[in-house]
């Protein structure tokens, strides 16, 4: 149980974060950030042991990444608006109904958590046809798909408790079980791929068992040990059409974004099997470095929900403006310093991966021009997450479905199809397209400050 004194920090943390906003961001980033660390370690080592079997693997794991990311992306959309309004609900000191956007967060992943295992598993073939997979290459990523979609409910589930926890100010403890859920994957890995004889396979039952231990974790820090400052009362559980209402209104925009992204990436995908699997392979190891970017840059814009929603709650829009450009600066200088380092390391740190030098080079190809996106990328993301904090969904998805379908896929389809240009075309229609959806976003989410520190209180 936490102690009396554990509850009352927790609940003057709006308070704390309205002293020092600057402060705040980073308690709120550095966690996450770590976390992602941890996770991106993984991804690394995952891919190396992957990339040890064969680069069919590889590719393999490349097309069940956009899977896994529409699964994932509705959960972590639908999170964001339970995060959103918890934040907004705990800066209007209203705890009550905070409490209860929290069991209906809950009630969400759970639908969810048997709803998109059955749907993916159903339609697994015909997804993978569709993604453009060779038959080779198409029974290894059904083989992994398949056990992995059945560990979805607790990845789901977990991503709802983190939610919550966001909500409430608190980035460290969820991450704290995520990190440890991860370093148990990893230990998990070569004991099941190599030493089990399980292969491909294997790397999915370790994802499984790790996120199985990450929802006993959290099952036994929210429900018995009562640890959060939020308190859910399954019991006293009362369905409220408003507060899932308010939940969707961001929640439903969000995860289209992120299953428009996801969707982009099957798109992309088929489009780089064109050029054969070893290009795939290669947007495969590519996105492991480019991984590395996205630590700081999603755990300074993750602030941002929590942050705006409760600067907004309590009325103060001033706040979420100079928070917003606090962390976009901190975000470019990260985001510069990163792409300076990748674009000379790539041809190095690519052999780690695979000794298959046309995957290689094709790496270091995506790497070296992705990295001009980075700075934009940075901007779009963070002014994109205020949006969420501020109650408003909608701007988020336009922005991505912009971004991803139409500058994104419709120049890299007209340079491909049309102009039968290279493989490179590709990555730099991504890099026109970041460069073009941030300069929108910043000057939306500008705007719209404006107007809600004109209006009356």
């Amino acid at each position: 149980m936490s102690s009396p004194t554990d509850k009352e920090e927790k609940k003057n943390r709006v308070e704390e974060f309205i002293a020092n906003p600057r402060k705040a961001v980073w308690k709120l980033a550095l966690p996450v950030m770590f976390g992602m660390a941890v996770q991106t370690i993984y991804s690394i080592v995952d891919m190396i042991f992957i990339g040890w079997l064969s680069g069919d693997a590889i590719a393999a794991l490349s097309f069940n990444m956009p899977l896994v990311f529409f699964s994932i992306g509705i959960t972590f959309g639908l999170g964001a608006g339970a995060t959103s309004v918890i934040a907004q609900f705990l800066g209007a000191k209203n705890k009550r109904d905070a409490d209860n956007t929290a069991e209906h967060a809950l009630l969400i992943g759970l639908v969810l958590g048997v709803l998109i295992p059955i749907i993916g598993l159903i339609f697994k073939r015909e997804i993978f046809s569709m993604l453009g997979a060779s038959v080779e290459i198409q029974e290894l990523a059904i083989q992994y798909f398949q056990i992995i979609a059945l560990g979805f409910i607790f990845t789901i589930l977990n991503v709802q408790f983190r939610s919550i926890m966001t909500g409430e100010g608190d980035t460290r403890t969820p991450i704290y079980f995520l990190a440890s859920g991860t370093v148990l994957n990893l230990i998990l890995d070569p004991i099941l791929i190599f030493s089990a004889g399980l292969g491909i396979a294997g790397a999915a039952w370790a994802t499984i068992i790790s996120q199985f231990a990450v929802f006993l974790a959290f099952a036994y820090f929210f429900f018995i040990r009562r640890g959060t400052y939020l308190e859910l009362k399954l019991s006293d559980f009362a369905y409220s059409g408003a507060i899932i209402g308010r939940i969707l209104k961001i929640g439903i925009p969000a995860s289209t974004a992120m299953v428009v992204m996801s969707m982009g990436g099957m798109f992309f995908n088929r489009i780089i099997s064109t050029f054969g699997s070893d290009a795939v392979a290669a947007l495969g190891v590519g996105g492991r470095l480019d991984s590395i970017f996205f630590l700081p840059t999603m755990a300074l814009s993750s602030s941002m929900v929590t942050l705006a929603g409760m600067f907004y709650g309590a009325q103060r829009i001033d706040l979420v403006r100079k928070t917003l450009h606090y962390a976009i600066s901190r975000g470019e200088v990260i985001a510069l310093s990163l792409g300076l380092i990748f674009y000379f390391s790539a041809p190095h740190v690519f052999t780690i991966f695979t000794s298959e030098q046309p995957i290689i080079d094709m790496a270091v190809d995506y790497i070296r021009i992705i990295v001009f996106g980075f700075p934009f990328v940075t901007i779009g993301m963070i002014s994109g997450r205020v949006f969420q904090g501020l109650d408003e969904g909608m701007p988020g998805l336009l922005l991505t479905s912009m971004r991803v379908v139409v500058i994104s896929g419709g120049l890299a389809s007209i340079f491909v199809y049309l102009l039968d240009f290279g493989l490179t075309s590709v990555w730099t229609a991504m890099v026109i397209a970041s460069m073009l959806t941030s300069i929108i976003a910043y000057t939306w989410i500008s705007r719209r400050l404006k107007q809600l520190e004109a209006a009356p209180v």
